[in-house]
């Protein structure tokens, strides 16, 4: 194999580095920890000695290692988890946006992360890869080192299960009587 046929730490960091720090979070780091992960996927790269090109993208090679490193912190803070930094999701909504509008778009941020996880780690992995990151069914086989089958199956699997958790967050929040003070505003 040539040294064209790999990509090196720091090129892959300046090449996917904003990529690893939304997977991680999207598959539940809590926002504290989102700098610290992706410094260690990419110490993990630098140590691997890089990315060698081949069936898997570099992202989907970037998420197996980061997966682990999730399941690592996961099993160290079993004990201990945390809420997610509502202020963080809160400042996903635009500048020009109204109160109202930003406080909507915190509620469904939330309500996405929370159906998110739901899903089994595994499931979530390919839901995030395939759905929220564009990725083919074939890189993220190769990335994760596992059958195409089992890709299309757990996609197939967390659609469900994420369509039936969101609708499931979605009405109770519909069916949640309005504090007073909203009412009276009207």
């Amino acid at each position: 194999m040539s040294t064209s046929d790999v990509i090196d730490a720091g090129e892959l960091f300046r090449r996917h580095a904003r990529f690893v720090a939304g997977f991680v979070r999207r598959m539940g780091a809590h926002a504290e920890d989102v700098d610290d992960l992706v410094q260690e996927v990419f110490m993990v790269t630098h140590a691997k000695g890089g990315y060698r090109v081949g069936p898997a993208k570099p992202t989907s090679y970037l998420a197996e290692i980061a997966l682990r490193l999730l399941a690592n912190r996961r099993r160290r803070r079993a004990r201990s988890r945390e809420h997610n930094d509502s202020l963080q999701i809160a400042r996903a909504a635009t500048g020009s946006a109204t109160a109202s509008d930003v406080l909507e778009a915190r509620h469904s941020l939330e309500r996405v992360q929370s159906a998110l996880d739901m899903l089994d780690v595994d499931r979530r992995a390919v839901f995030i890869l395939f759905e929220l990151e564009g990725e083919s069914c074939g890189s993220i086989a190769a990335g994760l080192g596992i059958p195409v089958g089992t890709v299309y199956s757990r996609l197939h699997k967390a659609r469900a299960e994420f369509a039936s958790a969101h609708a499931g967050l979605l009405s109770r929040e519909l069916l949640r009587p309005e504090p007073l003070h909203a009412r009276s505003a009207t």
